[in-house]
């Protein structure tokens, strides 16, 4: 469950009352007695998981004004609810201006009740997401915005908090899909560039005829189509962060280029007289391994140890699985607010399921599930069956939101057809998957980029032939090509035309 409540009521028969109604709407839940026992709870190990208050407004010694005076100090964003038997203005006012996010009146229905905790996680998220778009805007994203519940990820940041108060040069190496460049981001907030520019420059994206200039600048004229002075990415970064992601892909000729500018403080823009100084901190990330690349003559020796004076291995998904709940409920929080749905966690069963899976393409393949299972989603928790690509790669049968019947539908028929018998069918790799309503023929690897265009045409002429039992002017007429055409392309695929139409 991602949620917790806290009940504060001194009545035990309104705590269970209330706690059975919370419960339903697949949150967690914490009682507490008295209002001093709700604020030692708050200042306890528990508090830090508990993301809304239900507060009794009339109790014996400590009252709810005296709770939320206690709690705001500490607890300034923790949504509550107050409720009360005695429902007046003069009531609601004094709750509201003690800092209550709503005010219900006992005895309160199951509904207005589930209405106002949805509403009040769906402010205090959005208000969450905006601060974090906010210090991400400025530049101010720190270490401690970073989920780290794993060993492993609390070394990493151990390293990164000292290597962030000095101007050391960082290699920030790890898979594709680790989040190097928020992590660079981080290092940059906790340092005393915080604030300054973060340029961010994806080596491996830039055509190799504008490299110098992207990252180097150039003056006007100083090639055809220089109609305008640019000034480049190092002098962008100008008192802030320079990021090289990527930077095993780039050119042996820039590499010099690269290595002149990290050592003299200077560059030298395509066209310019004199070199301009420039003031940055490098920070750099690759998802190879340099040193292999140094001795295969790939990567230049002398640029290595400059850029490898503060290595930093950021660990894969796999191996930080503490972290994978974590970084799901963020997700959720942020696709509920882009899509205006009222999701508020997820069911144990399906997290469960996330944790257990290898998740190749890491943290970005997981921010893509459950974006994915965040649209489809009609409820308010999201469930195992919100995940069918995820449980068919595990082997788990789940139950399928309406959305997905016809992926899960699609997947029987084709592990149907993969234990059949069936000549000159290759098995399909276990590393597929079929996009959600399609057709049996598979167009997208576990990556999520598409198969190539021979592959998938092969399959469907393969698909076609068992579709249409063999009857090969059927299945020319279905494909759109002549019977000549296809016979030449079962040939190139190696199958025999007199054992393709008996097939």
């Amino acid at each position: 469950m991602a949620h917790t409540t806290l009940i504060v009521d001194d009545d035990p028969t309104q705590r269970r009352l209330l706690q059975a109604q919370v419960e339903k709407c697949g949150i967690e839940v914490l009682t507490a007695a008295s209002g001093q026992e709700a604020l030692d709870i708050l200042s306890g190990p528990k508090g830090a998981k508990i993301s809304l208050v239900l507060l009794d407004m009339v109790m014996p010694g400590m009252d709810g004004i005296a709770v939320l005076a206690g709690l705001r100090p500490t607890h300034p964003a923790l949504p509550v609810i107050v409720l009360t038997a005695q429902g007046g203005v003069d009531i609601a006012v004094a709750a509201m201006r003690a800092g209550a996010d709503d005010f219900l009146v006992k005895p309160a229905s199951p509904e207005r009740i589930q209405v106002s905790i949805q509403n009040a996680l769906k402010v205090k998220a959005l208000t969450g997401e905006i601060q974090r778009l906010k210090k991400v805007h400025d530049n101010r994203l720190s270490l401690s915005d970073l989920i780290a519940e794993s060993p492993s990820m609390r070394q990493v940041l151990r390293l990164a908090d000292r290597a962030a108060q000095s101007q050391i040069p960082i290699l920030i190496e790890g898979e594709s899909g680790v989040g190097k460049e928020v992590f660079a981001r981080a290092i940059q907030g906790a340092s005393d560039r915080a604030g300054k520019p973060f340029v961010a420059v994806n080596c491996g994206a830039i055509p190799d005829s504008l490299i110098e200039s992207i990252l180097f600048g150039h003056e006007k004229g100083a090639f055809t189509g220089a109609v305008d002075k640019h000034i480049g990415k190092f002098q962008e970064a100008h008192g802030g962060t320079l990021f090289l992601d990527e930077i095993g892909e780039l050119r042996l000729d820039m590499q010099v280029k690269l290595l002149r500018a990290i050592q003299e403080g200077e560059v030298d823009p395509v066209g310019a007289k004199r070199p301009v100084k420039v003031d940055i901190r490098l920070i750099s990330a690759t998802n190879r391994n340099l040193q292999q690349q140094v001795a295969e003559g790939k990567f230049r020796e002398d640029l290595f140890y400059r850029l490898n004076v503060f290595p930093m291995q950021l660990p894969p998904l796999r191996e930080r699985r503490e972290d994978i709940a974590s970084l799901a409920e963020l997700f959720i929080r942020r696709f509920a607010i882009e899509e205006n749905k009222k999701i508020v966690g997820l069911e144990q069963t399906a997290l469960d399921m996330l944790v257990k899976f290898n998740w190749p393409g890491n943290i970005r393949q997981l921010e893509n599930a459950v974006f994915r299972a965040v649209v489809l989603c009609d409820g308010d928790c999201l469930h195992a069956g919100d995940f069918p690509q995820i449980a068919s790669q595990l082997g788990i049968a789940v139950q399928a939101s309406h959305s997905d019947e016809d992926f899960v539908a699609a997947a029987t028929l084709r592990a149907a057809a993969m234990a059949a018998p069936v000549r000159h069918q290759p098995a399909v790799p276990a590393d597929l998957v079929r996009e959600p309503g399609g057709s049996g023929v598979i167009v997208t690897g576990i990556d999520g980029h598409l198969r190539k265009l021979e592959e998938i045409e092969h399959e469907l002429i393969r698909f076609a032939i068992e579709k249409y039992d063999g009857h090969m002017s059927e299945v020319a007429r279905r494909l759109g090509i002549g019977r000549s055409t296809l016979y030449r392309k079962l040939r190139d695929m190696g199958i025999d035309e007199q054992q393709a139409g008996a097939a």
